[in-house]
């Protein structure tokens, strides 16, 4: 077997950070109340890649390592570990399969905890909870950083292969993706798989599992992700969108007793979710990635009895009788008294030529751990002048060579935020380059350069590039939703006084964030004269649910308890 690291010795900063605590005495005895003891020989398998469900185990003698791809011919052991370690990750909190396996080195004894009693500890030991929740949280970004899990063999010119690692990577599950173009064993590992070329991208589970060209859904289904299911049944309420507004809507329509239902068409997190560091939100002074704040939410709506769906894409809105129907892309239909419309916005193209060329190589709307490791070491760009730029290029100085920042106005702090420009003007791997815009790019296959043109004196400049990150603002998702809503001139969704039309009586004016139809709420971005900050987003999502209850309180099915939350 090759190493990854040993667990007991492990970076500083690793353990520093709680990924690989020790457990003291009183809460190993906290879990022994809700375990039991079993001893373990040397060579047994504790859990397997792809179990839907295994116990929380602590190690209490003996050594476990942790494997990639056991009995695949190409293991690798990613951790070792001892004497009041534990073991799992996140998929232990979230019911998704193990991306790895334990396999017991050294024989001992472990203590075996039920994921459910699990589940009920960290709700209600706030000091263990934290602990464990911390190291899941944590291992699931380690694992991502080393590229365990799952592989994914494509072209990075194929759109499925881009499609695939967008899932993957937008949905926070380990991976390696290795690339036709430019890994030399990549054919070698086809053949040895008994799959073509022309046959990519595939997708390589359990060591020998292949998947030609999977479906999201499919890859879903594989992973353990929470698809939907059809209900007889009218829910009290569903969630379209499960960014930071439509996440807080599900946990505080869940926790106040409403039988709750949230999707989205991609991944959990939204544009948020995309975020290395999220430095002004309230409480987390040092900041917070949008991926840790996801699922730190995604944990909290499941526990108050929310149900969250992925991938699930709505397409339809119609009223009812006394409810609306949700009709989604497979067919299915999802029907619920009231709704809350949080699907937020997708970033605006560049107004270039070649652009749709290279997005699939070259140009990208998002600077997630993926689009970074892909230009590591290489000159890239990022245009855009808001606070998503910003962190955008702050992030990419740690991967690329050097970071040319093209904004249209001709200040950096007339859309973004004062602490992000000071960081960006300290920083000497960041060119920034004032009222100035793309005109081409260069490049046959993949970007090579940009033309860019400065809009006061009129020169253009060619700055080198292999990649271009576009943050230009963006426009909301609200297709989906025909003429069956009153948008604004920008298609955003009007709410509140603004969305009375002509048929509506004196008594039916609607709530704030309420909409043109009665009982259905929009919150954060795509609610037009939104503050697009994630905090707001958050706050309209609370809100909604607040006017839910206003609305349509009587005809809820279920029983409204407010939870005091500390």
């Amino acid at each position: 077997m090759s190493s990854g690291f040993d667990g007991d010795t492990l970076v500083e900063t690793e353990v520093r950070s709680g990924a690989f605590p020790r457990l003291d005495d009183g809460q190993l005895a906290a879990l022994e109340a809700i375990g039991e003891r079993r001893r373990v020989q040397r060579g047994d398998v504790l859990f397997r890649e792809g179990d839907a469900r295994y116990d929380f185990l602590v190690i209490l003698s003996g050594k476990v390592a942790i494997v990639e791809g056991y009995d695949s011919g190409r293991e690798r052991t990613i951790g070792v570990h001892g004497e009041r370690r534990f073991l799992g990750e996140l998929n232990l909190l979230t019911g998704q399969a193990a991306f790895l396996t334990a396999v017991v080195e050294e024989e001992g004894e472990v203590l075996a905890v039920p994921p459910e009693r699990l589940r009920e500890l960290v709700t209600h030991d706030t000091n263990l909870g934290d602990l464990i929740l911390r190291a899941f949280l944590l291992r699931r970004s380690v694992l991502i950083g080393l590229g365990a899990g799952f592989r994914i063999i494509g072209s990075r010119y194929a759109p499925d292969t881009r499609r695939i690692r967008e899932f993957a990577a937008r949905n926070r599950l380990p991976h390696h993706w290795i690339d036709l173009e430019k890994d030399t064993d990549a054919e070698a590992l086809l053949r040895e798989l008994g799959v073509s070329p022309e046959e990519t991208p595939v997708v390589i589970w359990r060591g020998r599992e292949v998947l030609r060209n999977p479906s999201n859904v499919e890859l879903a289904k594989l992973f353990g992700l929470p698809l939907p299911r059809s209900k007889d049944e009218v829910c009290d309420l569903i969630v379209v969108g499960a960014g930071p507004a439509g996440l807080a809507a599900a946990v505080y329509g869940a926790s106040e007793g409403l039988d709750t239902l949230a999707l989205d068409a991609l991944a959990t997190g939204g544009q948020a979710g995309t975020s290395s560091r999220i430095e002004n939100y309230l409480g987390f002074p040092a900041g917070v990635s949008g991926a840790e704040l996801t699922d730190r939410a995604v944990l909290q709506a499941e526990k108050f009895g929310a149900e969250l769906t992925v991938p699930a894409r709505a397409t339809s809105l119609e009223r009812r009788a006394d409810h609306y129907a949700i009709g989604l892309e497979d067919g299915q239909e999802l029907r619920a008294r009231a709704i809350v419309i949080a699907t937020g916005v997708q970033y605006r193209r560049l107004p270039v030529p070649r652009l749709e060329e290279l997005e699939g190589t070259s140009v990208y709307y998002a600077a997630t751990l993926m689009e970074a490791q892909l230009c590591r070491g290489d000159p890239i760009a990022v245009v855009g002048g808001g606070n998503s730029a910003g962190q955008a290029a702050l992030f990419l100085t740690g991967y690329a060579s050097h970071v040319d920042l093209i904004v249209r106005e001709p200040v950096l702090t007339e859309n973004m935020s004062r602490y992000l420009a000071d960081r960006i003007e300290r920083k000497p791997e960041i060119d920034v380059h004032l009222h100035s815009e793309v005109r081409e790019l260069c490049g046959r296959d993949a970007l090579e350069a940009l033309v860019v043109e400065d809009n006061r004196a009129g020169d253009r400049e060619r700055i080198e590039a292999r990649a271009l990150f576009v943050f230009i603002g963006a426009a909301p998702h609200t297709r989906w939703l025909g003429d069956n809503m009153a948008l604004d001139s920008g298609g955003y969704i009007l709410t509140g006084p603004d969305a009375c039309n002509g048929d509506m009586s004196g008594d039916r004016v609607p709530l704030m964030l309420e909409t043109s139809l009665p009982a259905v709420f929009a919150a954060g971005d795509v609610r037009s004269g939104s503050i697009k900050r994630v905090a707001s987003a958050v706050g309209e999502g609370s809100i909604a649910i607040r006017m839910v209850h206003e609305r349509v309180g009587d005809r809820a099915g279920g029983q409204a308890v407010v939870h005091t939350q500390t």
